[in-house]
């Protein structure tokens, strides 16, 4: 969600957190902000809007410090206004304080404050968590202890940053279930909420565990439990460049990650195929685990979900093992049955959601085994799972997620054919996957071709009133990616799922200058699905249908064919359909001149409940 920098060393920091910040845009947010000392006081200078807005204002004075803390803010508590925008003081003006999260119990810190005589300039959480830390600093405590002392009157998720007059050169930040990373410099050290914003200056980076607190000088990084414990800090190198988080000459960072997905296709299978066409996949549970289990529940928000139903249609179709998808956000409340003998997969780019993290931690309560798909390495999901699997895709910056959702269908699919080694399932033929697999980034790069035709029919299209993402088996799962995409970024009404009931309802809404697209990649339905378009047709609704390159069955039979690459494994053929889907989605949102990376009312990463 907000971004978050920071900066200690020798070099001008306001200009350093500034570019942090624009390297976390794709995060989504509607303020900006920065603070830094500045004689006897801290200095803050923030603007609602884009970080234009801010730029202008450090065009004309560029404050000289090297110490500073920057912000963008998703607005939660407050509107998106000059007020609300971070960081905000305490009520002596000799702190300043950042923060993602929510603190639930602010209200109540909020009124309890208020009586003992503070007054506050906005209506956030924030600036109630930089009163409470403020009144603690007054009474003589060091910022360091001034926070950690405050932690325990908050209750929700929070990473915290603080800056004050008292200790200019040094940056105290807290972390309770909202990602923080911290950079390791030579001479300078760094911090950020997501590693893009910190590569320019440093590779290895750390990702701090919950309940946590660090203190950063330019000397060096000190790392402690909420009680003053000493935490061992293990960076890592990131390996991949600034480049790979750069639009590198393309008009968006989502067009960008389509075309990469050959490439995140070849990483994610890498060194995971053996000679003998088996899937070696390294961190899994060993063999007797898979011999336990009886049912896999996969736990997903958004695109992750959407993963998970193509999970569940492969474990269950080809592996006939239970499984059921969960919301995240609704795992927790829904009294979930689970057994010892069940999987639970938590599937998330980031691996710092904040709705999985809640589910996961319920299911060690239960004491079920976890397993974590995720993209980021030393993420919490990553570091909290029983076992994880990296879906190796790179940084994703676009808000719409495309690449990531590949790599992690992908990965289910390569954890599917795991399962079916250790349970020497018969029907499954693990060589013949392993096979279509070896040949599925060529495939991708070839289902990319096609991109001239959907450009055309996206412009023509464009202004659909309403779109009907339609399938059977897999690709009714896939269907419901399609729709998110082109809601997510066209702002064009959906209605997704099974064709099959369409007649049940939904077919009401069809009228003229409705959009249908009908995913046909399984040959024992395409006659079903057939009926299905003629339906849309004859109320006037146009047909776009996605299908393979040795399907004739469908010709004549919708207003434009899509013809992607297939092989012999149904689950394959339904997944590459969905590159078509997102480059249809891009191309009606640029038709429509939309802003496609940061699509309104949305962030990248959702740490917030």
């Amino acid at each position: 969600m907000c971004g978050i920098a920071g900066y200690v060393g020798p070099q001008s920091a306001v200009p350093i957190v500034f570019d942090q910040l624009r390297r976390l845009e794709y995060r989504g947010y509607d303020s900006a902000g920065i603070a830094f000392p500045q004689g006897d006081r801290i200095g803050i200078l923030k603007r609602a809007g884009k970080l234009s807005g801010l730029g202008e204002m450090l065009a004309q004075e560029t404050p000289e410090s090297h110490v500073a803390i920057a912000h963008s803010r998703w607005a939660t508590h407050g509107a998106p206004n000059d007020l609300n925008a971070h960081p905000h003081y305490d009520q002596f003006g000799q702190i300043a304080l950042i923060h993602n999260g929510i603190i639930e119990n602010y209200l109540e810190l909020k009124t309890e404050l208020a009586r003992e005589g503070d007054t506050f300039q906005s209506e956030t959480d924030t600036e109630v968590a930089a009163h409470v830390i403020g009144r603690l600093h007054a009474q003589g405590l060091s910022l360091e202890e001034a926070v950690r002392q405050s932690l325990a009157k908050f209750r929700g998720a929070y990473a915290f940053v603080v800056l004050s007059a008292r200790e200019p050169g040094t940056i105290v930040c807290a972390r309770n279930a909202s990602p923080l990373v911290l950079g390791f410099g030579e001479g300078e050290n760094l911090l950020a909420s997501d590693v893009p914003a910190l590569i320019p200056w440093t590779r290895r980076v750390w990702t701090m565990p919950d309940d946590t607190v660090a203190v950063l000088t330019k000397d060096g990084i000190r790392v402690t439990d909420v009680n003053g414990r000493p935490v061992e800090a293990e960076p890592e190198e990131v390996t991949w460049d600034v480049a790979a988080a750069e639009k590198g000459g393309y008009e968006h960072f989502m067009i960008k990650e389509i075309h990469e997905q050959p490439l995140v296709a070849r990483q994610c299978l890498a060194g995971r195929l053996t000679d003998d066409n088996r899937v070696a996949l390294d961190g899994v549970f060993s063999d007797h685990v898979w011999q336990e289990i009886d049912r896999v529940n996969i736990i997903g928000c958004g695109t992750a979900y959407h993963a998970g139903l193509m999970g569940k249609h492969l474990f269950e179709r080809m592996l006939r093992l239970p499984t059921d998808v969960f919301y995240s956000s609704e795992f927790r409340y829904g009294d979930p049955l689970l057994s010892d003998r069940s999987l639970a997969v938590f599937i998330s780019q980031s691996g710092e959601t904040a709705d999985s993290l809640a589910a996961l931690r319920l299911c060690q309560q239960r004491r079920i085994r976890t397993l974590g798909i995720v993209n980021v390495v030393g993420s919490a999901i990553a570091r909290e799972c029983d076992r994880v699997i990296y879906t190796q895709a790179g940084p994703e910056i676009s808000v719409a997620s495309t690449k990531a959702y590949t790599a992690q269908c992908l990965v289910l699919l390569q954890l599917g054919m795991t399962i079916a080694q250790h349970r020497e399932m018969p029907g499954v033929r693990v060589e013949e996957v392993v096979r279509d697999l070896r040949q599925w980034p060529e495939r991708v790069v070839e289902a990319l071709g096609l991109e001239e035709q959907v450009k055309r029919i996206a412009n023509e299209w464009a202004d659909s009133r309403m779109a009907f993402f339609l399938g059977r088996n897999a690709d009714a799962a896939v269907a419901l990616e399609g729709a998110l995409k082109l809601k997510e970024i066209a702002y064009i009404p959906t209605q997704e799922g099974p064709a099959g009931e369409l007649k049940h309802g939904p077919l009401a809404l069809v009228e003229e200058g409705v959009l249908a697209v009908f995913g046909a990649t399984d040959p024992f339905v395409r006659e079903k699905l057939a009926s299905n378009v003629k339906e849309v047709q004859a109320r006037g609704g146009r047909a776009l249908i996605i299908t393979t390159h040795d399907d004739d069955t469908m010709d004549g039979v919708g207003d434009e064919v899509l013809r992607i690459p297939g092989g012999k494994t149904p689950y394959l053929n339904a997944l590459m359909s969905v590159v078509p889907l997102q480059l249809l989605a891009y191309y009606m949102a640029r038709a429509k001149n939309l802003e496609i990376d940061m699509p309104r009312n949305l962030a990248k990463s959702v740490t917030v409940e």
